[in-house]
């Protein structure tokens, strides 16, 4: 039974129509390969082909395009008398690609289309095809062409297509093309053209493509190229060193403007408003700091526009209410801390949104497709993304927590003659304690926004709740560091110099405890006292640990979570391998002074339990010691690793501490044995007893 949301006539929040159905949908169920809609209004529109290749297809229905249409020939005999030797001939289409020609070869007045692309042509002389009235396509592609005469392509005004990429060409020419009025496509890709000189392209009266890809062009001339190629509708200038789009440049006759991969870092006010026509403009991948409030006034037929991958930092609200006709919005690697639903509302058609955070598409809840849908760590349904992760997580949590709180019971009811080491065994599973607690809270938010986390997402990761479950991870693994590094110490103090009367007393104890705990609470807080300086640190992601660096973290927090991963912690691991390896060591010097097959036994069962340790800390430390080294470099490392990670490797020292610091330990072992014996004993004689009384009593 499909449910009906319509009610109050919009659907709610993350939630779709079936098409005029009065039924509402999750945005989960759109494009999934199911119809989940009566109509399958729900399968509809899942590929995004707004903008250009739509609009490629209709200029080609519009046009005939006659090429794709023909049917392919049965014959295909030359029908030309002369052409090279080296060259193949169908009808008359000659193709001499490849074949090192350093000239333009002699071919019959009557050729349709010259293939000379790959040969190594430096010059065209004056005239070099005016006898060719009947060309059609011209492929000039990958020589070693620097200039062009205007008189080069003079006669031929039927030429279509005149490809001249991946050549050496520096400049245009006035009225270079002036005869050819029937061209539709020309292709400049990959040259070395520095300057649009005006009048350049006069002439090219039938053109719709102008590709100039990967040129050096800086500037171009205002209120001249509509004027000049009056039926221009695609203009590609990708990869060029335009650093100012200013008014005036780009006028009504194009549709489709490709200016991607330049160096813009600013745009005039009115830069496209005469482009009424627009349909598809990219401006990716450029220095784009700042959009003027009224940039896409008059662009009401936009379909599609892109804006990825700029140092954007700022949106106004109504930055997008003109383009009420957008279909899709790719806003890629770009972080908008002012996001609202109020900035996309006013797109009432847009069927595709693309995100640097998926977290971002529950502002724009009335979108069916909104990618990415998921960060690795979070998903748009749940909060752990993976089905493993979510088990795991409880697993974890029970494991760590339970292993834990045994200790501390155990411990506190069985008496030692160390109480100072089992002091620091208690304090350091309280602090394990605490990293299963941050499991169990993540289990628990991610039930609660189980199958509608994006609509919390946001308001999660910047939530109190967030930070207060990070900061205890964080309290946990530190507080947890350093009481390793500081048991190790002493042990180490007290086995490698056995004679140095090193022992800690009781005060001894409680003060490098208390502040080890009160390090490891600053450590914590100090995010806290400027957010300025460390932004979000603990709400990055839906785990809340501030494990993974990108290029959007705040210097100060990089540096300072660089300081705690790749600064204290590294030093505590390696001082705890030091130590551990100078402990082996000295025991093993101590039984080399004795043959003893006891000694040996005891140095192999100590050997295994100190590797175990070293083992564990390096299977729980090396990891993120390496996921934070790889951050750093802004390699972009996936979700999935960080919240395996933080789910799995970060707590595997909380969850095996107490079983390699008590439950593996001989003394341990023996003093339990003896407390079980003892209570055994008790049960035994409170038994007798009990029988006793009974004799007594019957016998009475």
């Amino acid at each position: 039974m499909i449910p009906s949301n319509m009610d109050s006539g919009t659907c709610p929040l993350g939630q779709f129509p079936c098409g005029n159905l009065s039924v509402c949908l999750p945005q989960l169920l759109h494009c999934n390969g199911h119809k989940d809609c009566l109509n399958g209004a729900d399968e509809e529109n899942c590929v995004d082909n707004s903008g250009w290749p739509k609009l490629f297809d209709t200029i080609q229905s519009a046009r005939g395009n006659q090429a794709s249409r023909e049917e392919e020939p049965q014959e295909y005999e030359c029908e030309l008398d002369i052409y090279p030797e080296k060259c193949e001939c169908k009808k008359k289409i000659v193709n001499c690609s490849s074949q090192e020609f350093q000239f333009v070869p002699p071919v019959s007045v009557n050729v349709t289309a010259l293939d000379l692309k790959d040969n190594k042509i430096k010059s065209l002389a004056d005239g070099a095809f005016d006898k060719y009235r009947d060309l059609e396509k011209l492929l000039l592609q990958n020589n070693r062409l620097r200039s062009i005469s205007h008189l080069t392509f003079s006669g031929l005004f039927n030429l279509k297509m005149l490809f001249l990429s991946d050549n050496r060409i520096r400049v245009l020419k006035p009225e270079v093309f002036k005869d050819l009025h029937s061209l539709e496509w020309l292709i400049l890709d990959n040259n070395r053209v520095a300057k649009i000189v005006p009048g350049a392209f006069m002439g090219l009266n039938s053109l719709y493509f102008l590709y100039m890809l990967n040129n050096s062009i800086t500037e171009i001339p205002k209120n001249s190229l509509c004027s000049e190629m009056p039926r221009l509708n695609w203009l590609d200038l990708e990869g060029n060193q335009l650093n100012t789009i200013s008014e005036s440049v780009f006028q009504e006759c194009i549709t489709v403007l490709i200016l991607r991969r330049n160096k813009i870092s600013r745009i005039e006010q009115g830069a496209f408003t005469q482009m009424k026509k627009l349909v598809d403009l990219d401006l990716s991948v450029n220095q784009i700091v700042e959009l003027p409030p009224s940039l896409f006034s008059n662009l009401e037929d936009l379909q599609q526009l892109n804006l990825s991958f700029n140092p954007l930092k700022h949106i106004p609200h109504s930055q997008f209410d003109l383009l009420s006709n957008l279909q899709s919005l790719i806003m890629e690697d770009i972080e908008i801390p002012n996001i609202h639903n109020r900035m996309f509302s006013s797109l009432v058609n847009l069927s595709h949104i693309y995100f640097k955070k998926f977290q971002y598409c529950s502002h724009a809840p009335h979108v069916r497709s909104c990618k990415p849908n998921s960060d690795g760590i979070s998903s748009f349904e749940d909060m752990l993304a993976n089905i493993l992760l979510r088990v795991f997580v409880w697993v974890m949590a029970c494991v760590t927590c339970f292993g834990n709180l045994f200790v501390i019971c155990m411990r506190s009811f069985i008496v030692t003659e160390n109480c100072q080491h089992a002091m620091s065994i208690k304090s350091l599973c309280c602090a394990d304690c605490l990293m299963g607690f941050y499991l169990f809270c993540l289990g628990a938010y991610d039930i609660k926004f189980q199958g509608e986390y994006n609509k919390h997402a946001q308001i999660w990761m910047e939530s109190r709740e967030c930070k207060l479950v990070g900061s205890l991870a964080m309290l946990s693994s530190e507080v947890s560091v350093l009481m390793l590094t500081y048991m190790t110490l002493e042990k180490y103090l007290c086995i490698v110099f056995p004679f140095s009367h090193f022992r800690a007393g009781r005060a001894q104890t409680i003060g490098a405890l208390a502040a080890i705990w009160g390090l490891g609470f600053l450590i914590t807080v100090i995010p806290f006292f400027s957010y300025d300086t460390f932004g979000n640190f603990y709400g990055r992601n839906g785990v809340c640990f501030p494990l993974q660096s990108d290029s959007t973290e705040k210097s100060g927090a990089r540096g300072y979570s660089v300081s705690i991963f790749l600064g204290l912690n590294l030093l505590a691991f390696v001082t705890i391998v030091f130590s551990y390896s100078s402990m082996f060591y000295s025991i093993h010097k101590t039984g080399a002074q004795t043959a003893e097959r006891s000694v040996l036994s005891r140095e192999v069962t100590i050997a295994k339990r100190f590797f175990f340790i070293v083992f564990t800390d390096a299977l729980c430390w090396i990891p993120i010691f390496l996921l934070k080294a790889v951050s750093l470099t802004e390699t972009e490392i996936p979700g999935t690793i960080t919240s395996w990670v933080v789910i799995f490797i970060l707590p595997i020292n909380s969850a095996l501490n107490p079983i390699l610091y008590t439950m593996t330990t001989s003394s341990f072992q023996e003093k339990l044995k003896q407390c079980l014996q003892s209570k055994r004993h008790q049960l035994q004689d409170s038994g007798k007893s009990f029988t006793l009384v009974s004799i007594h009593t019957n016998t009475a």
